[in-house]
């Protein structure tokens, strides 16, 4: 798995934390910093550095807050708070995220999108998403022409 960034000695990772509750660890963007993840009640929350943000698929733009909650369960995020899309010329705050066989659905209260799983299978990375390429995570090194 290329999304853990530190390491979690007595617990599973954020991410390996999400695949317990049968959801991709693309859902998380790499970097991921901590968790917390109350069993009994499913609350849930993940930590980044700072807020994140990425275009997925050249159409939707998203932005991670630095902290990231829920009421997570098998197959389903509710509650959700710290993640919003893109829509037009609106952010729209995501507010479930519901995995139905082989896709996700997300919504954002008055509607929802479908997208298949397989896109999640790997995180994505801020700024960049998961077209960053080469291996200066999406940095072009300037080079003078001769």
């Amino acid at each position: 798995m290329l999304c853990v960034s530190s390491h979690y000695p007595n617990k599973p990772s954020p991410y390996e934390a999400l695949e317990q509750y049968k959801f991709p660890v693309g859902l998380l963007p790499k970097g991921a910093t901590g968790y917390s993840l109350n069993e009994a009640t499913g609350e849930f929350s993940a930590h980044l550095n700072g807020s994140c943000s990425f275009t997925l698929e050249k159409s939707y733009e998203l932005r991670y807050e630095p902290v990231i909650k829920g009421l997570i369960s098998e197959g389903r995020l509710q509650k959700l708070s710290g993640v919003s899309v893109k829509v037009a010329l609106m952010w729209l705050n995501v507010v479930e995220v519901k995995r139905n066989h082989e896709n996700l659905e997300f919504s954002v209260g008055f509607t929802s999108a479908n997208f298949p799983i397989q896109n999640f299978e790997e995180c994505p990375q801020c700024g960049c998403g998961l077209d960053c390429g080469g291996e200066n995570g999406g940095v072009e090194e300037n080079r003078a022409s001769s």
